[in-house]
């Protein structure tokens, strides 16, 4: 079972840079939590703060709640994956799994049971006696997740750890990360700048910005209900539109040109006004010109298999994104004028100046 990580109020500093400030969170035991944020927004940082790579100025870090602000790195009883692999490259793959076992001086019959276990859960059995030059990309990684998990740490730290591997790599390695960590059910925190890696692998995701957690949730509300524009703008492709919050005869409405449509649940705060409305490319529906909707003008379209993805621009000059289920029929031609309806329970809506969200949480 894995342990619980406490974060509270830490605080790093480059000399007068301060790149966390107050930051406070808590890790589940045993659960699959992701650091995600563009570069330079202190994810990394974080990380580093955890296994003891860079001090902590202010504040105090609890795992299985024991402080470790004072702890050694090597006395952490961590394990890490970094971006480059970080394979000795004079070892085997079996020395290389073995070494942090020789260096915690266990029997020689415990450090080979425990590594040919490691090799066969992570399925690199047969490279065992191969150099890291002799192997590809992904089965390096492998090793360097083995290496990192065969001496049972409490917590698995991984950074930036398929940003090296082909789109096809990535995500095999990506599942077996997955499959991994529910095996041995091990604590793990995650960092990536990739949205997709993150919706895939994640119990839960911390999306950060200028050293500032914006949002703490499951893969799913993360995309369908960021907590305000910056997450949702960062998290998949969204259109960003102007509007007005208006009282309907029964309840909330929006109103976008002459386009008129309800809203989701909104929050006792939410007021008559000026509003952004964030839509998916997948929450637009393309409908015929008369038809209720934002009236706009097809200006190109790609078909990719299983989606076609249309590029429009509203009567306003504004550029948008439709995605559409392909079909048998006809793609629509360029030039053609259309309306663009919305899936109203999907949509998300912020304030214009604070830019959070004015849905409600249970919506």
């Amino acid at each position: 079972m894995g342990v619980a990580i406490k974060i509270d109020n830490v605080t790093k500093r480059y000399g007068s840079n301060t790149v966390i400030e107050g930051l406070s969170t808590d890790i589940r035991a045993g659960e699959f939590f992701t650091l995600l944020g563009p570069s330079g927004c202190g994810k990394t940082t974080l990380l580093r703060m955890i296994i003891g790579f860079n001090s902590i100025e202010e504040g105090e870090i609890y795992v299985d709640s024991k402080l470790i602000n004072n702890i050694p790195t090597n006395k952490r009883n961590m394990g890490m994956v970094f971006q480059n692999y970080a394979v000795f490259p004079h070892m085997t793959v079996k020395e290389n799994v073995a070494y942090g076992l020789k260096t915690r001086k266990l029997p020689k019959a415990e450090v080979e049971k425990r590594v040919e276990e490691i090799l066969s859960l992570i399925k690199i059995e047969e490279y065992r006696d191969r150099m890291p030059s002799q192997l590809s990309g992904g089965q390096q990684q492998r090793v360097a997740l083995a290496r990192a998990i065969v001496i049972q740490p409490e917590v698995l730290l991984m950074d930036e750890p398929l940003s090296n591997l082909d789109a096809k790599l990535r995500v095999e390695m990506r599942n077996v990360i997955k499959r991994i960590q529910r095996q041995i059910d091990i604590t793990t925190v995650y960092v990536t700048h990739d949205q997709e890696e993150a919706l895939a692998i994640s119990d839960r995701i911390a999306v950060m910005d200028h050293g500032v957690i914006q949002q703490i949730d499951t893969p799913k509300r993360i995309y369908q209900r960021p907590s305000n524009l910056f997450v949702s703008t960062f998290i998949g492709l969204s259109n960003v539109l102007e509007g007005n919050l208006q009282k309907g005869k029964e309840d909330w409405e929006v109103l976008i040109g002459s386009y008129r449509f309800p809203t989701p649940p909104l929050k006792a705060s939410a007021e008559e006004g000026a509003i952004l409305v964030s839509v998916r490319p997948e929450e637009f529906l393309i409908a015929e010109v008369g038809q209720p909707g934002i009236p706009a003008v097809v200006r190109s379209s790609v078909f990719l298999g299983v989606n076609l993805h249309y590029f429009l621009e509203t009567e306003k000059g504004q550029e948008v994104e439709v995605i559409s289920q392909s079909d048998l029929g006809e793609i629509i031609p360029d030039d053609t004028r259309v309306a663009l309806q919305v899936v109203t329970q999907k949509i998300n809506i912020f304030h214009p100046q604070s830019k959070e969200t004015l849905i409600r949480e249970d919506a």
